[in-house]
């Protein structure tokens, strides 16, 4: 089935303008469950009650509300919560190009594909070349659903991703943490860069991983369905903490160590050259 545009926008930057194709490019595959009344199976309505009064309040009767101070509150009608709200844009202003690796994975939200519309090829290709030439991602704001978005726009494949961006309050400071000042062996520090290097592969390969949790919750709902009874395995024993950090790491090396070269004078096996994608050598190693 082919993917399904969720709306049309223009990315202009200069007198450029490039009409482009808006999709998603995630999405959710957490696993759900109703809630239901024990002692008949039915599904549970949501009613709102009323802290002081302890009445139900029906949907006509509720207004939102800010709170400034403890228990006091603002209440907003909801056409001055729309007066508020950014006016939906179907336009991406580019404001700068900037080095894709000084934008940090912790300001990534929604991901986006971008395609190109009718008219729009040519420079959907000329730009996103740009972008991959220049090691560069373009960001701009964009208004949708009553909200301004910084998003950024980057080269993916053979296409463009427009990422939406956090804003900076909304990004915690790691230095509100309290992160002691640790001094670091010369030897600790040897072992922990060869186990890195033990387990290091070439490139992320998202397909060699798989929501283990969902397909456990995917086989219990089957077996409900059809009537079996799931049994609940005791939690395993807790095996001896190690405190020593340098043995801890000397034991992770010897768990990862490869295998011994066979002896001198036995039989040796076809030499196989090793592939060069980390999903082409889980596929050898089967």
């Amino acid at each position: 089935m082919p993917a399904r545009s969720i709306s049309s926008l223009t990315v202009t930057f200069g007198l450029v303008a490039i009409p482009v194709k808006l999709y998603t490019a995630t999405s959710s595959k957490s696993f759900s469950f109703n809630l239901l009344h024990k002692g008949c199976g039915s599904r549970l309505k949501q009613q709102y009650l009323c802290v002081r009064e302890e009445v139900v309040v029906p949907a006509e009767d509720i207004v939102k509300g800010y709170e400034f101070a403890k228990d006091q509150y603002v209440v907003f009608t909801p056409e001055e919560l729309k007066a508020l709200e950014e006016a939906g844009s179907r336009a991406v202003e580019i404001t700068e190009f900037v080095p894709i690796a000084s934008v940090d994975p912790i300001f990534f939200d929604k991901a986006y594909y971008l395609a190109p519309d009718k008219g729009g090829a040519k420079a959907y290709a000329l730009f996103a070349q740009a972008l991959r030439d220049a090691g560069r991602c373009a960001l701009g704001r964009w208004a949708s659903h009553g909200k301004q978005h910084i998003v950024m726009l980057r080269p993916f494949e053979d296409g463009l991703v427009m990422q939406q961006l956090l804003y900076a309050a909304e990004v915690r400071a790691i230095s509100e943490l309290e992160i002691p000042d640790v001094e670091v062996k010369a030897a600790e520090l040897k072992l922990a860069h060869q186990l890195i290097e033990q387990q290091s592969a070439e490139a992320f390969d998202p397909a060699s991983y798989t929501d283990a949790v969902r397909e456990r919750m995917e086989a219990a709902v089957e077996k409900k369905v059809e009537g079996q009874e799931i049994a609940v395995p005791e939690a395993p024993a807790g095996g001896a903490q190690i405190i020593d950090l340098m043995e801890a790491l000397r034991l992770s090396l010897e768990k990862k160590a490869p295998a011994k070269a066979p002896q001198a004078g036995a039989r040796k096996s076809p030499k196989r050259v090793a592939p060069s994608h980390p999903g082409d050598r889980a596929k050898a190693k089967k």
